[in-house]
Parts: structure tokens; C-alpha cells; sequence
């Protein structure tokens, strides 16, 4: 999918309608979570401690593929050098959420030592791209949660070579990313994992 100016504008609109649905559903309290868009070399994310229930346009910085703000004093997210990462590994992604739910909270410390949560046997799971059958296994990385975004960034190049089919990595105790080739790709990513995560911690 080739996004052209006009395309991004649109694409921030729904990446901010997709933050607001998010916070109404509780995925994202307080302030937390953090959300991005791209167009090539552009990429338009979240300001740092905005209250995602009222996100609009004006709340997103753009910031180049080195994280530097453009055209702005403002700061963007802690975590924007995760999302660059994650835009230099998977080039295919155009928009990335990150959450904060209480079942991904949950699942990501019970298998922190197991270093990755296993989806399989679930409809749902067709959800995600690429995935033609409920028999898929869909193994989603957990990271230790830390401070250090220099030692996240590294631990994330990691998992994203170790884990190639992945469609969302954990944070443990912390949240999930989760990306698509368009706003509205991550966001059918989010709902279907989030789902999966729920089933999980029930069962």
C-alpha cells in the first residue's frame, strides 16, 4: 500500500479514531499507549502524555526514520524509538498501537519465562495476516520491560529476527505492539490478539 500526503492525512484521522476507540474500551488508562502512522521516510506518532480519549490530529508529531521531531519543540512518545525499530524490521507496516490491556498485562508476566505467549486451535486467529487456518501457531514475543530504551530497541530487533511470522510483540507487564499496512490492518491485529489474550487468560 503506497500512501501518498493526502493518503496520511487520512490514515492520522484513523489512527486517531482508533486511539480514542481503544481508550473507551480501557486498553489504554491514564495516559499510557502510544500510536503511529508512516508514509516512507514520514511518520506521524503520538505526543508524549496525551490522554488518548481525546486525541486528535494536533496530538501527533511528525518525526523522521531517526526520531527527530519535525516542525516541532513538542516530545513524542518515550517509546517512538520501538516504533522505528519496528518500521525499519517489518517495512510492510504502515501504523502501529500499542496497548495496555489487563489481560495482555496479565499474560505477558505469567509467560515471561517462557519468553512468548502460543495462540493455536482458535477461528479468530484468521484474523491476522497471512493466516489461512485455525490449526496456525501464532507465537507472540515477550520482552523484559525496562526503562533502558536503548536496551528495548535492541531487544526488539531480537525478537522481531527470532520470531518472522509474529504480528505483535509483548512488553512484560507493560503492553503489546501490534502493527498492520494500514491503520485499519493494526487495528483488525489488535481486536483479534487482544481477544486471543482474553480466551487464554479465562481458560
Amino acid at each position: 500500500m503506497t500512501l501518498n500526503g493526502e493518503t496520511l492525512e487520512a490514515e492520522a484521522e484513523q489512527l486517531c479514531a482508533t486511539a480514542r476507540w481503544c481508550y473507551a474500551r480501557g486498553w489504554v488508562p491514564a495516559t499510557s499507549g502510544n500510536f503511529s502512522v508512516r508514509e516512507g521516510g514520514r511518520i506521524l506518532v503520538t505526543a508524549s502524555g496525551l490522554d488518548k480519549g481525546l486525541l486528535t490530529r494536533e496530538g501527533l508529531l511528525e518525526v523522521d526514520m531517526h526520531g527527530r521531531v519535525v516542525g516541532s519543540d513538542a516530545r513524542p512518545s518515550a517509546e517512538t524509538s520501538l516504533h522505528l525499530v519496528l518500521y525499519e524490521a517489518r517495512p510492510e507496516a504502515k501504523a502501529i498501537l500499542h496497548v495496555h490491556t489487563v489481560w495482555n498485562t496479565l499474560l505477558s508476566g505469567l509467560h515471561a519465562e517462557a519468553g512468548h505467549v502460543t495462540l493455536t486451535g482458535y477461528e479468530i486467529l484468521k484474523g491476522l495476516d497471512g493466516v489461512r487456518t485455525h490449526e496456525h501457531v501464532e507465537r507472540v514475543p515477550i520482552l523484559k520491560n525496562s526503562q533502558d530504551y536503548v536496551e528495548l530497541a535492541e531487544g526488539l530487533r531480537a525478537a522481531l529476527h527470532q520470531y518472522p511470522g509474529a504480528h505483535g510483540v509483548l512488553l512484560s507487564k507493560h503492553g503489546l505492539y501490534t502493527w498492520g499496512e494500514s491503520v485499519a490492518g493494526a487495528r483488525r491485529h489488535l481486536e483479534a490478539l487482544e481477544f486471543l489474550f482474553e480466551v487464554e487468560g479465562r481458560r
